[in-house]
């Protein structure tokens, strides 16, 4: 099949578009390159857009009519950045989408996986949270994925579109070829941080808010290899029509959690790093920083049933991929000074 990936020259994307290719898929990818890197567009088709721009998608289409499904990734996605700039998150995220939305629907492409969040999950008691669990997404980088996945279940209601939202837990790792990993000059992604304090490019590592209410204080999270996360949509592009079998009243939509189903505390992820690594870090507890949770992971069950999926991929193994990503990536990436 061939797939149209947005922002598939980004962390996840491009490790999307890797195993579509390992697995016999075509993908073709559509990013503006705001933060995605033109390294891993490279051995892709590449269109170099803006998802809201209808131009440059009636192009694709007319390139490549063959295109089935559509991988809906392009976002911006850091938590602290959208407290302190909320327009441009949801006008990225939220009013671009829907204008995506609506030209998908214009060219009759209506087979749509979308890169949701499980940040819109409220807390519960226990951490661990189904597809109905309770949502709250408190920063204004989960309400735009709250808002997304609206907009996408309106549309899969009103217009026979047919949309699969897939709630991440938390992404850990790279390609396990060391093809494409964590692209930005200074991650904020936790095992990222955990990577360039090993390697000195920051002082200490911080664990941010330990008086959360979880085992020992700091926050709960479900860390998911990459790969793992990345297949996970090839197996809903697969399996798509199933994941509509049994759905109820919303026969055009689904939600699935895509995590390992183990809760991990950051103290915990923090002390395994270090085994992995061979090595103690410089770390510090410092304060909540605005937007955070105290954290959940996931019951995916559903997933398994749906879209025949489970991960793989270990704690240590994703940790284990970070690391060498890590001392590697210098070498692919290049940032100007």
């Amino acid at each position: 099949m061939k797939v149209l990936v947005t922002g598939g020259a980004g962390y996840i994307g491009s490790t999307i578009c890797s195993v579509l290719r390992d697995n016999g898929h075509t993908s073709v990818i559509l990013d503006s390159l705001i933060t995605g890197r033109p390294e891993f567009a490279k051995l892709q088709t590449f269109y170099k857009g803006d998802i809201a721009d209808s131009e440059i998608i009636e192009k694709i289409f007319a390139d490549h009519n063959d295109i089935t499904h559509i991988i809906h990734c392009a976002a911006l996605i850091v938590v602290p950045e959208s407290m302190s700039n909320p327009g441009e998150y949801y006008r990225e995220n939220v009013s671009k989408s829907l204008e995506f939305f609506e030209i998908l629907r214009k060219f009759g492409k209506t087979n749509i996986v979308f890169s949701s969040s499980a940040s819109i999950y409220d807390v519960t008691s226990d951490f661990m949270v189904t597809e109905l669990s309770p949502l709250k997404p408190c920063s204004p980088y989960a309400r735009t994925k709250f808002m997304m996945e609206s907009i996408l279940e309106d549309f899969c209601n009103a217009y026979n579109m047919k949309g699969v939202s897939l709630r991440y837990f938390n992404p850990i790792g790279a390609d396990p070829r060391m093809r494409t990993g964590i692209h930005v000059k200074e991650p904020s992604h936790v095992v990222g941080k955990l990577v360039d304090t090993a390697m000195k490019k920051q002082k200490e590592f911080c664990i941010t808010g330990t008086d959360w209410p979880t085992r020992d204080g700091s926050g709960m999270r479900d860390y998911i290899h990459v790969w793992d996360l990345a297949m996970a949509h090839v197996r809903a592009m697969e399996n798509f029509d199933n994941c509509f079998e049994e759905s109820g009243k919303n026969k055009n939509y689904r939600v699935l959690n895509l995590g390992t189903g183990e809760g991990v505390t950051v103290k915990e992820l923090v002390a395994t790093f270090e085994k992995v690594y061979g090595r103690t870090l410089n770390k510090v507890e410092t304060a909540a920083r605005p937007g955070d949770v105290a954290g959940s992971y996931a019951n995916a069950d559903l997933a398994r049933k749906m879209i025949d999926w489970a991960p793989i991929y270990n704690l240590a193994d994703g940790i284990r991929d970070a690391i060498k990503w890590g001392e590697i990536r210098t070498n692919i990436l290049y940032w100007p000074n």
